[in-house]
């Protein structure tokens, strides 16, 4: 299904014109949400930042914006590119002054759907997590005063500002705007999902094997891989190390039992959204479908769920190519 998505190449002063030409019409400044007809529910949207188009397309203005990083060479589109599902293609992205940081850029398509973000689950809010790089020295390396002090002398910003929140731009607005954006980035849909609608003939004879060994016990994938987003949005150990520098959940919970347990990730898109685990370690689907085949590294705290599957070269590859027909149809749409 079609989806309506803020266009990337406007320019700034287009946008604010378009938002002054709105500014006395509420309905066509409201947003409308629409999801693929697989998806069970909307996303919840907090009450004190209701989705409109004015606020988002703040949101994407400072999305894109490098100015708000301490050497103006990042931006939050730097490393969550929109042509791969808002992800990044290398292991550890560049942040300011050549830094790397410590973990994988995710995909945010669906983002408005997570109960808490971050690997470890440490933030409930994604108005509270957009703004979490800008104080990271690997990320973004700047702070919000920094950036609204920049940024007020802008009169583009200061005029949408006051369209989308009715007052000038200030730090808070920086997350909300932000996080607006963020949720209106919803999946159009994957040839599954048209399998999901009754076209038989969305899949091929290979990628058909691979779906049911995705749902079935000897893989037992769709056990953490569930619901219409592919995760169960819980915490597990998966065997990737003997030894993990990263703790994981146990950064957040402070328990031994939780070392190496991280975030369950969606699987939409994600033959597009490679390397794969939390550092990137594993760098193409095969790599991570071998892992899983293999039994993982028998950590302590590794799930029981993860053991030699026994799955031969071709029924691997019938995953592999199960999980291509997650990716979007629309993406080129971003």
């Amino acid at each position: 299904m079609m989806i309506f998505r803020l266009r990337k190449d406007w320019f700034l002063t287009a946008i604010v014109f378009a938002a002054l030409v709105l500014s006395g019409c509420d309905s066509e400044n409201t947003f409308q949400l629409h999801v693929p007809p697989s998806f069970d529910s909307l996303p919840a949207i907090p009450e004190n930042n209701e989705l409109t188009t004015r606020r988002i397309e703040l949101g994407r203005l400072l999305f894109h914006d490098k100015r708000l990083s301490g050497d103006g060479r990042i931006s939050c589109a730097s490393c969550h590119k929109a042509e791969l599902a808002y992800a990044d293609t290398v292991a550890l992205s560049l942040g300011v002054h050549g830094n790397t940081d410590a973990r994988n850029a995710y995909s945010l398509i669906n983002v408005a759907y997570q109960n808490h973000l971050f690997m470890e689950g440490g933030i409930s809010s994604l108005e509270l997590q957009v703004v979490s790089p800008f104080s990271n020295q690997n990320e973004m390396g700047f702070t919000l005063k920094e950036a609204v002090a920049d940024l007020k002398s802008d009169s583009a910003y200061t005029r949408l500002a006051n369209l989308a929140y009715g007052r000038e731009l200030d730090e808070h607005m920086i997350g909300l705007a932000i996080a607006s954006f963020e949720r209106s980035l919803i999946s159009t849909g994957s040839r599954f999902d048209d399998f999901l609608a009754g076209d038989s003939t969305a899949l091929n004879a290979s990628e058909l094997r691979g779906k049911d060994l995705f749902y079935s016990d000897k893989t037992g994938c769709a056990s953490c891989h569930s619901g219409f987003l592919f995760t169960d949005q819980k915490y597990w150990n998966i065997g990737l190390y003997e030894n993990y520098s990263d703790e994981g959940r146990a950064r957040l919970t402070q328990k031994a039992g939780d070392l190496g347990k991280f975030k369950t990730p969606s699987l939409r898109n994600v033959a597009i959204t490679y390397p794969y685990m939390h550092n990137g370690s594993l760098k193409t689907l095969m790599d991570v479908l071998i892992h899983f085949n293999e039994g993982g590294k028998n950590h302590i705290n590794q799930d029981e769920r993860i053991k030699p599957l026994g799955l031969s070269a071709d029924e691997l590859k019938d995953l592999e190519s199960f999980l291509g027909v997650l990716t979007e149809k629309e993406l080129d749409r971003l």
